[in-house]
């Protein structure tokens, strides 16, 4: 017999939970007692705020497939998670985040530190649950892990009363295998796979769309051997970033709304669109009535509710893409279409004139967001993971980032969550110490999370943080540049010193403002042991483009 508290961290122990990213607080403090007792087993980081803490479990379980595990007392602490919650939802990443709650005869009183977290955090998680009972504890930790792991991942939430963590009750964890009605796998419709096959053999201008459903279903190889034999142009959304090498032949750049020129253009020239683990989120098909309507499409996809969803689906491969891959690989002719990738590359000959050059190699002028991450790519391994922002910067940094391998991008995408960045790269650091994980921030998304560089302190996590300072809230000042005849509503920053916040953390840091001092300063950052923090001031009203304006159509993307 042993205190459900117990119960609780021995059954994350079972479940292989690595790390715990948490803040104590009155009612999870049991649980927070048992943990001094297994230090040794688990480790606990304590960021400096609840959202800090989830943004950290996201960052680690993107890059190492894991699921995040975050604990956070009841009330305030418990409705600090629920930005980050929707994040993972949206973003299907696995996480199980523990709360405490008052005790149960107090529920419904309005007690101190009460809330309905259950009720607060259903639209944002993949199930919740509250715990009343120290017997349920462990089953549910269970059910859990598996909702959360299997199918498309995403975050669940158990909420355990503190009379549940200081009662005791018989340990005995075992793994949860299956859920009634919960069916995560189906088969794969060999008929379906057939069909798409013939479409594919039959097009002259066939495509494909890549998503993050191919890293969640680990299947980058299935996706490199499907393009190897078939030839076809394939472009990535911003989530799916890293799945192949932009290196690969077929490979011919990134999807939406800051993407690039050619494979939105194109989109609504090709004859069969083939989609793989996306789910034609806005940002990638822009205005729905005019997007691919020549194609016939074929979607691959896990999820049944994002099939037909937003753009209707000639034929539908329900399934994990690793298997569905396989199956259409094996069923597709060997091929090649060497005059439809021609036009991609002479448009993007047209984007590196009108775009690249710009962003990368001005000579005059204030310092560009892009020449940053050009510097970045010749210091950098091919294993180094981005951890972004959102805004300007984020849009850049994917741009001119060189992906090689796999889950070496982490972003919020589907939410657009400032602050994300520099928990999330603490998170992915922590996987890993021998990997380059650098955090691209700008000055407005840094100040919502900056406490975290206590964390960073704390840790001494190797994160190399590359601030791009252009003193305003940028992405919002593009679009009123563009789109608000340049009123710019309360989008300027009076920024504080952030060299000195940087060294009262104890962190390594520097400020560049001229040209001829980036490189050095980059050459420093990446070979600096621990921790370091740069500051790029770059020029106030540099804009990213290409860009496809909100109720346009992807075929009028702009250059300018």
């Amino acid at each position: 017999m042993i205190r459900g508290a117990d119960i609780v961290v021995k059954s994350l122990i079972e479940e292989n939970a690595e790390f715990i990213f948490g803040y104590p607080g009155g009612a999870i403090m049991p649980v927070y007692d048992a943990l001094y007792d297994y230090s040794d087993r688990i480790k606990h980081v304590l960021t400096r705020h609840e959202q800090g803490a989830i943004h950290a479990a996201q960052g680690y379980a993107r890059v190492s497939g894991k699921v995040g595990v975050v604990l956070a007392t009841s009330g305030p602490g418990a409705t600090n998670l629920i930005t980050g919650l929707a994040d993972a939802q949206i973003d299907s990443t696995p996480l199980v985040c523990i709360t405490g709650q008052v005790a149960a005869h107090l529920l419904g009183t309005d007690a101190f530190q009460e809330t309905d977290v259950v009720g607060l955090s259903m639209p944002g998680t993949k199930w919740n649950i509250q715990v009343r009972r120290v017997e349920d504890i462990a089953p549910a930790i269970a059910k859990a892990f598996l909702i959360a792991r299997s199918g498309r991942p995403g975050p669940v939430l158990v909420d355990i009363t503190k009379n549940a963590q200081v009662e005791f009750g018989e340990y005995n964890y075992v793994p949860c295998l299956g859920v009634r009605s919960y069916r995560p796998y189906v088969k794969i419709d060999q008929s379906a796979v057939n069909a798409a096959a013939a479409l594919i053999d039959a097009a002259e201008k066939p495509y494909v769309l890549f998503g993050q459903g191919v890293i969640l279903a680990q299947a980058e190889s299935e996706l490199k051997a499907f393009l190897d034999k078939t030839g076809i142009p394939a472009a990535s959304t911003l989530l799916g970033s890293g799945a192949l090498s932009e290196e690969h032949p077929s490979y011919v750049g990134k999807l939406g709304m800051h993407g690039n020129y050619a494979p939105n253009l194109l989109t609504n020239q090709c004859d069969v669109l083939i989609a793989v683990g996306m789910r034609f989120d806005d940002r990638v098909t822009g205005d729905l009535k005019r997007y691919a309507k020549q194609a016939k499409v074929i979607h691959l996809e896990l999820d049944p509710s994002e099939i037909n969803k937003n753009v209707a689906c000639t034929v539908a491969i329900q399934g994990d893409c690793k298997d569905s891959l396989a199956l259409l690989t094996a069923a597709v002719k060997e091929n090649s279409h060497e005059s439809w990738m021609d036009r991609f590359r002479e448009l993007e000959k047209e984007e590196k004139e009108a775009v690249v050059i710009h962003d990368l190699h001005a000579t005059q002028g204030g310092l560009h967001m892009g020449e940053v991450i050009h510097i970045i790519n010749k210091f950098k391994e091919d294993d180094a993971i981005l951890v972004t922002d959102v805004g300007q910067h984020q849009m850049i940094a994917w741009r001119y980032f060189d992906y090689k391998t796999s889950r070496t991008q982490v972003t919020s995408g589907g939410l657009g969550t400032m602050g994300f960045a520099l928990p999330a790269a603490l998170g992915a650091q922590l996987h890993d110490y021998s990997k380059q994980v650098i955090c691209v921030v700008g000055d407005g998304g840094i100040q919502m999370t900056i406490q975290e560089l206590g964390t960073i302190m704390q840790t001494k996590a190797p994160v190399k943080v590359v601030l791009l300072n252009n003193n305003y809230l940028g992405m919002v000042r593009q679009w009123q540049q563009l789109f608000f005849d340049k009123r710019y509503s309360f989008t300027e920053l009076e920024n504080p010193d952030f060299i000195k916040i940087a060294e009262a953390y104890k962190i390594q840091a520097r400020k560049v403002t001229e040209r001829e001092d980036l490189e050095a300063a980059v050459a420093e950052m990446m070979l600096h042991q621990g921790p370091f923090f740069l500051e790029v001031v770059v020029e106030k009203e540099d804009n990213v483009f290409p860009m496809i304006a909100t109720g346009c159509s992807v075929e009028e993307v702009r250059l300018s």
